[in-house]
């Protein structure tokens, strides 16, 4: 489903918290007690789940797959003056999975994604001292794989014009962006030798100003300064969870590239990382099959454990 019109005909439209949100929902249901955990795709900035979308047939051929639009970015509403957070964010994760009634779930997780998922797995570790009954009912994960994104905020490299989106002028910046400005920040996070094509350029392009949702940019960046507001409990997630984690990292990548990889094997408990070394901030739109490979078999491992009824840590 490579074409932008062939992922949004293939999704639909759930109403959750009141706001509209696009799903793509695929792969086998099994409901007997072997059953693979679903898979949860959470896309990044400013982006939307097509990122995901050399990744879908493969991942969907074995599993049920659940990616959507977080809330105010590709297929999803734009509400103009929303205050938009990540908590919010993670809201409507749990929300979009209780609608489809997915009670467990495995993550693959970008960029914005990935902020959104540590605060997934803060939630899971609520539930575990506190019981469901004290911070309310969510999914159980299975296992939590990350893409390059912000897991320490004080390692993240914003680019220029992020700096810019978040900064007093950021609402005049958003409403002036032109798509050769747009390609030239977006391909400064690839790879020398992995650059978008003018047709990927173009699909992304599509996708971000879809109902002038590049309008509301300097909106949707807010989550640099409450990544640096919740970091205690965001980072703490990483050291003191016992979901299975994995972190697949382009080594290019100016944001978030190798220095992060670095310290997350330094100081999160059992770090599991895979380098792409030749690769930047886009691991599964630049080498797919480099992400697939160092992915499927983590969570192959995870499956056959849960069917085993292995314990999760």
């Amino acid at each position: 489903m490579d074409d932008v019109s062939h992922w949004e005909a293939a999704g639909r439209r759930l109403e959750i918290a009141g706001h509209e949100l696009f799903v793509i929902d695929a792969g086998p249901r099994q409901p007997d007690a072997l059953a693979t955990a679903p898979l949860l795709l959470l896309h990044g900035f400013p982006t939307s789940s097509w990122d995901f979308h050399e990744l879908w047939s493969e991942l969907s051929a074995e599993r049920r797959v659940v990616a959507f639009d977080f809330l105010g970015f590709g297929f999803s509403a734009k509400p103009r003056r929303h205050t938009y957070t990540l908590m919010e964010q993670a809201d409507l994760a749990e929300g979009v999975l209780a609608a489809l009634g997915v009670h467990e779930v495995g993550v693959l997780a970008h960029d914005y994604g990935v902020t959104v998922a540590q605060e997934l797995l803060a939630r899971g570790l609520e539930r575990e001292q506190l019981g469901p009954a004290a911070v309310g009912p969510g999914p159980r994960l299975a296992y939590v794989a990350f893409l390059n994104g912000g897991l320490f905020p004080e390692l993240h490299r914003p680019r220029p014009i992020q700096r810019l989106l978040a900064s007093p002028l950021g609402g005049l910046l958003a409403r002036a962006v032109r798509r050769a400005r747009f390609a030239r920040s977006l391909s400064a996070v690839f790879g020398p030798d992995t650059q978008p094509s003018p047709e990927e350029l173009d699909a992304f392009w599509s996708i971000v100003t879809r109902d002038g949702g590049h309008r509301i940019t300097h909106r949707l960046i807010r989550y640099m300064g409450e990544r640096r507001t919740h970091r205690a409990r965001w980072v703490g997630a990483l050291e003191h969870t016992r979901v299975p984690l994995r972190l697949i990292n382009g080594a290019l990548d100016p944001v978030s590239g190798r220095h992060v990889a670095d310290h997350y094997r330094a100081h999160v408990p059992r770090a599991d990382v895979v380098v792409l070394e030749h690769i930047g901030h886009y691991p599964q739109v630049e080498d797919p099959d480099g992400v697939l490979a160092n992915l499927l078999p983590f969570v192959r491992r995870h499956e056959r454990l849960r069917a085993l009824g292995a314990p999760v840590a």
